[in-house]
């Protein structure tokens, strides 16, 4: 039987990302279809929640650039395609991907690589360190928005070899991401752990710390917020942890600090259950000032019903329907954004509750992680009937 197939994705890290998460779902999808599946990663904090029953684990150093080391796991991984008899190798991220480009041609197996970034670039150098992700027999990219970044700057690789490249939108398990899943035990503990109280606005900044994610812009939009008048008690969190960026972090405390915002800013590391997150939220904010290649935030926020202010660049622009289930405002502007939040925090309860509503709607129908699940699947038969 075809369907019967055995994958492999290899990824650098399991963490709590987009990537790690659409990894960890086809991973669990495939044995429901009787397929096999394997992981290789590093490590990760999501592998305490793979299933080892279904799911076989590989830990290589897959997350180094070195090229020693990625050749060294091209040979491994060669080793594991042959021992198990993989049909399908997919790689989701750069320095992996040269290793299973390298397996794939050695091994005469199928190669899938997912797009899931734009992968700066300021040299030719590193535009073919990056063309590794168009040289497997099947692109995905995770949104219309990395489609067309994928023509733009790599047309000549995919056209050379006739290279199919197609769109899946990168999805989420809306089960889990369910307003009425959450406990009132959950919610009390997490606002107790948090110290939010409970008569506060709470305005919620998710992602990692990093520039491009526009904390700075976010921290100044709550300066300038919390100027105006008639303005609702309110809280606000920026929710992510500084992966080895000290520097950056102490920038945004001493921000906080300078201008006296510490009853209105707190900086919270990490959160176990998302999702918890967002339900005690009263508004989610995404003020990233680079494009995002999917906008996970966004679509997060409107499976738990909470209404949301993302930047109008790159994949939120896809996945929030303007107006109606967010807004969508300029990048890098704290004053627009103040003057947003501000106009949300007035708006009507039950105009909120509508929108929320409608980004549920929204997500179930457009980005629903069974959706992915099953394009990707399809894709994995076309690819094994070509053979």
């Amino acid at each position: 039987m075809k369907n019967k197939f055995k994958v492999l994705q290899v990824i650098p890290r399991l963490g709590y990302g987009g990537a790690e998460a659409g990894c960890y779902d086809l991973a669990h999808y495939l044995p429901e279809q009787g397929c096999k599946s394997y992981i290789v990663t590093s490590g990760g904090a999501l592998l305490k929640y793979i299933k080892k029953d279904k799911v076989k684990i590989f830990k290589l150093p897959v997350n180094s650039k070195n090229p020693i080391i990625i050749f060294s796991n091209a040979i491994l991984i060669t080793l594991i395609i042959l021992f198990y008899n993989i049909t399908i190798v997919h790689a989701r991220s750069r320095a992996p991907a040269w290793s299973c480009l390298l397996a794939t041609k050695i091994t005469r197996r199928k190669f899938v690589t997912t797009f899931h970034g734009t992968y700066n670039f300021n040299n030719n150098f590193k535009k073919f360190y990056n063309s590794v992700m168009v040289r497997s027999n099947l692109v995905i990219a995770g949104s219309n928005f990395i489609f067309s970044h994928i023509n733009e700057n790599y047309e000549k690789f995919i056209k050379k070899k006739k290279r199919k490249l197609l769109v899946i939108f990168r999805g989420i398990n809306t089960d889990y991401f369910n307003p009425i899943k959450i406990s009132s035990s959950k919610i009390n503990k997490l606002k107790s752990l948090w110290g939010i109280n409970e008569n506060l606005f709470l305005i919620l900044l998710p992602g990692r710390l990093t520039g491009w994610k526009g904390q700075k812009v976010f921290i100044e939009a709550i300066r300038l917020l919390s100027l105006k008048e008639n303005l609702k008690p309110f809280v606000s969190i920026i929710l992510g942890n500084e992966q080895g960026r000290d520097v950056y972090k102490k920038q945004l405390i001493g921000l906080v600090e300078q201008h006296r915002l510490k009853n209105f800013i707190k900086l919270i590391n990490h959160c176990d259950e998302m999702p918890v997150a967002y339900k005690i939220s009263n508004l989610i904010v995404s003020t990233s000032i680079e494009p995002e290649a999917f906008g996970r935030v966004s679509v997060e926020a409107q499976s738990m019903t909470k209404p949301i202010i993302a930047t109008n660049l790159g994949g939120s622009t896809e996945t929030i329907i303007k107006d109606k289930t967010g807004f969508l405002i300029n990048f890098g502007d704290p004053n627009l954004l103040a003057d947003s939040i501000y106009k949300l925090m007035m708006m009507d309860d039950k105009v909120l509750e509508e929108m929320g509503l409608e980004g549920r709607k929204n997500v179930v129908k457009k980005f629903d992680v069974e959706k992915m699940c099953k394009s990707t699947f399809s894709e994995y038969n076309k690819l094994i009937d070509q053979s």
